[in-house]
Parts: C-alpha cells; sequence; structure tokens
C-alpha cells in the first residue's frame, strides 16, 4: 500500500507541475511575463504565511545562515528562475519550456565541483553534461530557426542554470528556521524581486494589463495548486522516497506538460521535442549512473527476497539490521542493509 501510495504521489505532482506550464501559456496571453510571475508568488506568499500562523510554527530568521537561505532560495530559485522562466516561455510552447527545464539536474554537478569542496568530477558526468546539452541545442535549433525560439531555449537554459546555482548555494547552509516559515519568506522575497525586475522592465506595465477571467485563473492556479501544492507534495514526496527518487520527477513533468499542451491548447508535439527529450534523460542518466544503478539493484533485491518469518529490523542512523533466528541450535546473526546514498 506505502507503494501505492508514493507513486500516487508522485503521480499527482507530475500532474500539478506539468499542468502548470499549460496555466502560465494561457496567462502569458493577456499577462506580462514578470507580473504574471510577481503575481503568482503573491498569492502563495499569502497562503505559505497563513500556514505559518495555523502552525504556530517559528517565522523569524535567527542565524545568518536562515537569512542566508530565504535570500538565496528568494531571490535565485524564485526570482531569477521564474523571471527567465515567464520571459522564455513567451517565445515557446509550454512542451518546449518543460522540456529544457530538465536540463537542470545535469548542470547542477557541474556547479557543485566548483562550489562544494567535497564534490569532484567523473567522467559520466562531463558526457552527460555534453548530452544534455546537445538534446537543449537540437529543440533550440529545430527547423533551422534562429529567431524567437533560440531566444526563448537560451532564456529557458538560463533559468535552469540559475535554480540549479540556487540549489548548490542552498546546500552550504543549514537552517533552524521551520520549512513553511523557509518557505514563507522565500516566497514573499521572490515575489518582491519579480516585481522590482517588472517595474524596470521598459515593457511592463501594470496599465496596459487585460484583467481577463482566464489570466486570474491562471494565477490561482499557479500560486495555490502549483507552488503551495506542488511545494507541499514535494518534500512530502521527499521525506517517504528520498531525493534521488523525488529528483526523477522532473522527467515526468515535461511529459505531462506537453501532453496538457497538446490538449488544451493545440501545441504539436514534434519528433526534435521527443529526440531532445531522449537526449537529455540519457545525459541525466550518465550523470546519475551511480544512484540509480543502486536505486535499480536495492528494488531488485526487495523483489527477489522473500520475507522470512520472526525477522526483526531495527534502523539505527539510517541503517536497517534485521535479526533473523534459524532454529534454536544456531545462533542468531546481524546483517546491515545500507540505504541508498541520495547523491
Amino acid at each position: 500500500m506505502t507503494k501505492v501510495q508514493n507513486m500516487m504521489l508522485f503521480g499527482v505532482l507530475a500532474v500539478v507541475w506539468g499542468s502548470g506550464f499549460t496555466a502560465i501559456e494561457i496567462g502569458l496571453d493577456s499577462l506580462p511575463p514578470l507580473l504574471f510571475g510577481a503575481l503568482r508568488f503573491d498569492i502563495a506568499a499569502l497562503v505559505f504565511f497563513g500556514l505559518v500562523v495555523a502552525s504556530r510554527a517559528q517565522w523569524l530568521p535567527r542565524t545568518r545562515d536562515d537569512v542566508g537561505l530565504v535570500l538565496t532560495t528568494g531571490i535565485l530559485l524564485i526570482g531569477v528562475h521564474f523571471a527567465l522562466l515567464f520571459l522564455g516561455q513567451s517565445y515557446v510552447t509550454s512542451g518546449v519550456a518543460a522540456i529544457v527545464l530538465s536540463f537542470t539536474p545535469i548542470v547542477t554537478p557541474a556547479l557543485a565541483l566548483k562550489l562544494l569542496p567535497a564534490e569532484r568530477v567523473r567522467a559520466m558526468d562531463v558526457l552527460g553534461l555534453l548530452v544534455g546539452f546537445a538534446g537543449v541545442i537540437a529543440i533550440a535549433t529545430a527547423g533551422g530557426s534562429f529567431g524567437g525560439r533560440l531566444i526563448g531555449v537560451v532564456l529557458l537554459l538560463a533559468a535552469a542554470v540559475a535554480f540549479a546555482l540556487g540549489s548548490v548555494l542552498t546546500q552550504r547552509l543549514s537552517r533552524t528556521l521551520p520549512l513553511v516559515s523557509l518557505q514563507a519568506w522565500s516566497m514573499l522575497v521572490g515575489a518582491a524581486t519579480l516585481h522590482a525586475t517588472s517595474h524596470l522592465h521598459p515593457l511592463e506595465s501594470v496599465s496596459g494589463v487585460d484583467w481577463t477571467a482566464s489570466a486570474l485563473a491562471a494565477i490561482l492556479y499557479l500560486g495555490i495548486v502549483c507552488t503551495v501544492g506542488g511545494f507541499l507534495l514535494y518534500f512530502m514526496l521527499l521525506d517517504r522516497i528520498g531525493a534521488t527518487n523525488s529528483n526523477l520527477i522532473s522527467y515526468a513533468t515535461p511529459i505531462v506538460a506537453a501532453v496538457f499542451g497538446m490538449a488544451v491548447l493545440g501545441e504539436p508535439i514534434t519528433g526534435t521535442m521527443v529526440l531532445g527529450f531522449a537526449l537529455i534523460v540519457v545525459g541525466f542518466a550518465l550523470c546519475k549512473i551511480r544512484p540509480l544503478w543502486k536505486l535499480t539493484r536495492t528494488v531488485q533485491r526487495s523483489r527477489q527476497t522473500p520475507p522470512v518469518p520472526g525477522t526483526a529490523t531495527v534502523r539505527v542512523h539510517g541503517n536497517d539490521y534485521s535479526r533473523t533466528y534459524h532454529g534454536t541450535s544456531s545462533p542468531p546473526h546481524t546483517r546491515a542493509e545500507h540505504p541508498i546514498a541520495d547523491d
């Protein structure tokens, strides 16, 4: 039952985040990209601060790392990332946007190598980066066009790099602030960053906004369902199945986005999109070949090994120790099963 529940959570999150790209496409028909992104996180920040009050969680950052996490998450992971995302998607379809953003887990190891002393480069990481980048280039140059599509893909690629950079920088910090409070502050900072960017952008003006019903619906859907609901689902999934499994959502989301874009907006799914996505997935597999191999072996062992009656399992410091008895004449033995490393 637990495995079924995990699969259902994974599927719901893929639908929530994948459909978000369709909602962005709908909202961009009448809203300026940066203002649209800012309004999305205005709503999300309000909801998260409501959750902070309701849960009576510690709300004020107390340490330098807490402040650093709020600023890094708010400015880079939300402000810069979504500014580039919304601007980039104004040039391409929702399916293309989701596929290019799936490049994020591939570029992350390259940035970690520079910023995290414990990281080291591997040949597979370099190969995976090159293969994944080839997929992005294939999508950017589809049909020999170097016009708006290329601009959009470059902006989305920059959004992926900004998110990867923010993710790596946050690994250098430790928090004392509860997660719900961190999200609330981060989204407030992210919304402020997007509002400031929108105000400075020469082509954006609040006075010229067409407040249609579909635009308002897109803002509410993105703010409440995709942002608040999506983040809560993601962290729930992270707690249940770990980072290695949870990060595979990056490769389920583009499939959902492409299907929603085709069904709702009539966007085509081209052979170049499929090829580009396949190359990005191969690139990810090369970068993550060690944790994925460990994951595959663990799943195979769990399926092949039948449960032993009378076996007790105890978790100590992240390791599972099972004590099995083989009759009264044989002494018991203890076996350690090490958990999968979440690289």
